[in-house]
């Protein structure tokens, strides 16, 4: 997600991929907008069309192409990865709920991808925060704070199971501070929205005293399988590389889930659970 030490050599060729994608994006909706497709709106029941959503998809996307033509700061996701999130987007045919863990360089480029859609970002760090909102103002971000170290990754996935409240068939997360992995403390419009997409790429977990991922990646899990409306939650996990994302995939977001993948990029579609008696998440 963040590459916050990019090398300042790099060439803006290399953002010409990113670019081709965001005016792909904006050729797509821009085509849909003209053929007056009809879209069932997430949050709500019935048929709604586009310019009930009063949509305009020039603002966010001709800022993002703008962007990432002028700079020499490209994502962190290669071409290959962005495209499976991008392909995700394209197939629900709507403006869709999307939640993403980690705010970075390449954050203009979701909230473009979903214009129309409601995109919310979570990030640890506020300074980060105030870096990015500063080149682009209009993207919906809010801080969050990790109760959990990476050093302490094997000690959580083993402890979780003996917690009631990090149960499988009675997980949740707002204020629920005795399940160590949940993240008990995020804004309200996260915990009451229906998340159509949810990305895990980040916090920081790449040193011993970082956040790590865990709680993303448990969280993402509970949020998915206490979905109430009908339809899969996509799930991406970025960086599977790593031992921690790999194994917490496995144990709460599981590779009977795992539909497609490149790269570093996984990607997961998880259904809802009414399995009050589940052991296991997976």
């Amino acid at each position: 997600m963040k590459s916050r030490y990019p090398l300042q050599e790099k060439r803006w060729l290399l953002g010409l991929p990113v670019v081709g994608l965001i005016v792909l994006g904006f050729f797509l909706s821009t085509a849909g907008r003209s053929s007056g497709t009809a879209y069932l709106c997430p949050s709500t029941l019935g048929i709604r069309t586009r310019k009930e959503f009063n949509y305009d998809p020039a603002p966010i996307q001709t800022r993002a192409i703008l962007h990432y033509a002028t700079s020499r700061v490209v994502p962190q996701q290669s071409v290959a990865e962005i495209k499976i999130s991008l392909d995700v987007i394209k197939s629900l045919g709507r403006p869709c709920n999307f939640l993403i863990f980690g705010l970075g360089h390449d954050s203009l480029m979701w909230a473009s991808f979903n214009p129309g859609g409601t995109t919310v970002f979570l990030e640890e760090d506020p300074k980060w925060v105030h870096s990015i909102l500063k080149d682009a103002p209009g993207l919906r971000a809010h801080t969050v704070r990790y109760r959990t170290q990476l050093r302490d990754a094997d000690t959580l996935l083993t402890s979780y199971r003996s917690e009631a409240t990090c149960s499988p068939a009675t997980a949740y997360l707002r204020g629920n501070q005795a399940c160590k992995l949940a993240l008990e403390n995020l804004p309200n419009e996260v915990y009451e929205t229906e998340w159509d997409m949810i990305m895990v790429d980040a916090p920081k977990g790449y040193f011993a005293e970082a956040p790590g991922r865990m709680s993303a990646v448990f969280s993402a899990a509970v949020m998915a399988r206490n979905r109430k409306e009908a339809g899969v939650t996509h799930v991406f996990l970025h960086d599977v590389d790593r031992k921690v994302e790999k194994v917490y995939a496995e144990e709460f977001l599981c590779m009977k889930n795992l539909v497609n993948g490149a790269g570093r990029l996984w990607h997961f579609q998880i259904p809802p659970s009414n399995d009050t008696l589940s052991s296991s998440f997976c």
